[in-house]
């Protein structure tokens, strides 16, 4: 690990005894879930019940796809009273546009607020020392956006500067990093909240032949919330980092655009996810890998720390394979797949909190490591990471 200085830069030799004041650092985590709980033994009978669905080849297809997916527990927004308020989101055909984005823009606001006051209550410093703001959802459309009305809720300052990130999927929480990543070092003395909330509302609905990939997101996806706070130059007695942003990079695979392919129509979200998802992650992830990792000079995959957004277990047994990483590598990807689901961009968020566990445990011995996510065009985004005691 890094050991940070908090004054001038320590002296001496190797990247160890430096301290890159100019880098942004992740200063505090937060998040906040919904309060319906959904064990994963339950989703089969409460997912047929919710959509009145009696079809014995559907039933057994999803108890298939639940035990597959290897998650435990999600939490979600959707319940019976809601669906009892709502009954036209279980009618297939109809058009529930406009209620669905109502549920969906009041949901992502409540639980991307509680995330942020548990961000700020770690930082421990007032929301008006905020300077901006990067926002991310995939879950919610209105004008003006959700970023203001969270701005709003939270009391930051008016010159808060608001940035959105919408629709950018599971890549999303990992582009926001980035982003702030970047507002942070070269805005000094700025700090950045993060915050992220998705919903599976705006995609809810009776199971259709048409759609078989409603199944593999009724087996795998959850709802909730996440923030962060970022800024370069931590103060000594008030900031605690634990991670050192060093290098951010994306990238697209042209040609994939319809591998992971979503359209907003008058019945909501409808997903499509090609089953060659995570061979077309294979074909290019190592070269990819590797321009975050010759940074710092590092060859050998087992010589990082590893914290991937769990699409599914597919990709991380995948990438597993592919580098010949030790199995504890995506412990925490896969720990975080196992009790939130995949929450698109929040889940790395989650992955990260693990990650700060196991940090502060000494449990990871490796100085570097690496953010990754994927989202859809098939697009690539990575971080090169430095863990700070």
């Amino acid at each position: 690990m890094a050991d940070l200085g908090f004054g001038d830069a320590r002296s001496g030799n190797g990247s160890r005894s430096q301290c890159s004041r100019g880098k942004a650092m992740l200063l505090a985590l937060g998040k906040g879930l919904p309060e319906q709980v959904l064990p994963q033994e339950k989703v089969v009978e409460t997912y047929l019940q919710d959509t009145i669905c009696n079809d014995p080849a559907t039933r057994a297809k999803l108890e298939r796809l639940c035990k597959t997916t290897t998650v435990r527990t999600r939490y979600t927004v959707m319940s019976k009273e809601l669906l009892d308020e709502h009954p036209e989101l279980r009618t297939e055909g109809t058009p529930t546009l406009t209620p669905r984005l109502d549920i969906c823009n009041a949901a992502v606001l409540e639980l991307g607020a509680t995330a942020a006051r548990a961000a700020l209550g770690e930082w421990g410093r007032p929301a008006v020392d905020i300077t901006h703001l990067v926002y991310i959802s995939s879950s919610e459309l209105r004008l003006p956006g959700g970023d203001l009305f969270l701005a709003t809720r939270l009391g930051l300052h008016p010159n808060t500067v608001r940035t959105s990130l919408l629709f950018l999927g599971c890549s999303g929480g990992a582009a926001a990093f980035r982003t702030a990543k970047d507002i942070a070092e070269n805005n000094p003395g700025s700090r950045v909240l993060v915050v992220a909330a998705e919903t599976t509302v705006l995609g809810f609905r009776p199971p259709s032949p048409d759609r078989p990939y409603d199944l593999v997101g009724a087996a795998l996806f959850g709802d909730g919330a996440s923030a962060a706070i970022i800024g370069a130059g931590p103060i000594a007695a008030e900031e605690s980092p634990f991670l050192e942003l060093q290098f951010s990079t994306q990238e697209f695979l042209p040609g994939t655009d319809k591998v992971i392919d979503g359209k907003i129509t008058e019945e909501g979200i409808n997903f499509k996810l090609g089953r060659d998802l995570p061979e077309k992650i294979e074909s290019r992830i190592e070269g990819f890998c590797r321009t975050l990792m010759d940074r710092v000079g590092i060859k050998e995959f087992n010589d990082v720390f590893w914290a991937v957004h769990p699409g599914g277990p597919a990709i991380l047994n995948r990438l597993e394979v592919c580098f010949e990483l030790q199995r504890e590598k995506l412990k925490i990807s896969r720990k975080a797949l196992m009790n939130y689901g995949n929450v698109r961009s929040n889940t790395v968020f989650y992955v990260l909190e693990y990650l700060r566990a196991e940090l502060k445990k000494g449990m990871i011995r490796e100085e570097w490591g690496l953010i990754l996510a994927f989202g859809p065009g098939i697009t690539f985004e990575g971080m090169l990471v430095r863990g700070i005691n």
